[in-house]
């Protein structure tokens, strides 16, 4: 059994038969020249088809398919164009009109709005649950539920469920459960081995982890994901680039190494914003202050880069911090090698993204957020400096 690193730097990998090319080719060919025997229809496609079309599949984007299985713990995976093309290939493939799903009612903006709308409008019944609450979850399961979908730590709050317990109660009711990782990553939880049937990653964060190419990925069991690939990736078109698919091959050798080091400076910057007198709360799974955090050392290997705090008069600070971090950058999105801040204002979002069924809910948001949030991606920059930077910043 090979080491994180090890496997971050060689499963999927092999040297090039034809040249001895050690390093990855790009094969940046949409088609590939065939048997005359080959099926025309994707329906005839299986394992032993090899190489005919990119959007059914592709060398390069198939290398990273395996080393992020590799790295995951799964048997397969199936690479998308985006984090959010992979989310959505999983819900059409895993439902269908008259099916229920339980969601995660604070998760991925993205996520959130199109199962408000768009995926009710097919005729499927969703229920957004805090499922950090295990009796709300379990309350929340019907005859019909086929899928219960969780992030752990969820975007933005960084509230945690535990992965083990929603597993037993998604599989207890005969649904299967999907878990977004991305904050997580492979170095620190491996959804899988906790009960999980399906880890969906952004690739654009942590894993690609510089901020240059955008990709997805759904990572499972085979007999799970070789329907998805045939009837929902390869039919909706949401292919990853074989370019891309290099560039987060390159960015995956120093994964575990950077995850080391998001997690060192994240703990720093964290702990100095604590006492900081303009700052009100910090949130970071690796503090004893976080709420869960007793959860956070027992499903964590590696409490990743990104926290929360917040401030008095939220709206106003983001205006002077995006006038004057010199390093920090202000900017949406997360996880890559630069450190990223954005300003997260709670009425905005649960004006647009987040709708709440219950005060429960309201009051879980606001325990976590208050009126407002910033999330900061703790980058590789040399800690003293983000610290220097804040400081000047904050005043």
């Amino acid at each position: 059994m090979w080491g994180e690193q090890t496997k971050a730097i060689h499963a999927g990998e092999r040297p090039d038969a034809l040249t001895g090319a050690s390093a990855p080719n790009i094969v940046m060919s949409t088609t590939f020249v065939a048997d005359a025997g080959t099926a025309f229809s994707v329906e005839g496609l299986d394992d032993g088809n090899g190489w005919i079309y990119t959007r059914w599949g592709n060398p390069t984007v198939h290398q990273l398919e395996e080393k992020l299985a590799a790295m995951e713990d799964a048997e397969t995976g199936v690479a998308f164009a985006s984090g959010m093309s992979a989310i959505v290939a999983t819900l059409f493939h895993f439902l269908r009109a008259g099916d229920h799903a339980v969601i995660s009612d604070v998760a991925y903006a993205a996520l959130s709005e199109i199962t408000n709308e768009g995926i009710p409008a097919l005729g499927i019944e969703i229920t957004k649950v805090d499922t950090s609450d295990l009796e709300a979850l379990r309350a929340a399961l019907q005859p019909n539920t086929k899928l219960v979908y969780i992030e752990t730590p969820c975007n933005p709050l960084l509230r945690l469920t535990d992965i083990g317990a929603a597993a037993a109660a998604a599989h207890a009711g005969g649904a299967k459960l999907v878990v977004d990782s991305t904050f997580a990553t492979p170095i620190a939880t491996k959804p899988l081995l906790w009960g999980a049937d399906v880890v969906i990653h952004s690739l654009t964060k942590y894993l690609g982890g510089h901020g240059d190419a955008l990709g997805g990925v759904v990572l499972g069991r085979k007999a799970d994901l070789a329907p998805l690939r045939k009837k929902t990736a390869i039919r909706f078109g949401g292919t990853l680039s074989p370019f891309n698919a290099w560039l987060i091959l390159r960015g995956l050798a120093t994964f575990p190494l950077r995850m080391r080091a998001h997690q060192e400076n994240a703990l720093k910057v964290a702990a100095w914003l604590e006492r900081h007198p303009k700052v009100r709360r910090v949130v970071y799974p690796g503090l004893p202050s976080h709420p869960q955090y007793d959860l956070a050392r027992k499903q964590m290997k590696n409490f990743s880069g990104i926290l929360t705090f917040q401030v008095e008069r939220g709206k106003e600070t983001a205006r002077t911090l995006a006038e004057k971090l010199q390093i920090i950058h202000y900017a949406v999105s997360l996880g890559h090698h630069r450190s990223l801040i954005f300003y997260l204002h709670s009425k905005d979002l649960l004006d647009t993204s987040f709708k709440f069924a219950t005060q429960k809910q309201v009051d879980s948001w606001h325990t976590f957020a208050g009126e407002g949030i910033f999330r900061l991606s703790v980058g590789l920059e040399d800690a003293a400096d983000l610290i220097a930077d804040l400081e000047q910043a904050l005043g």
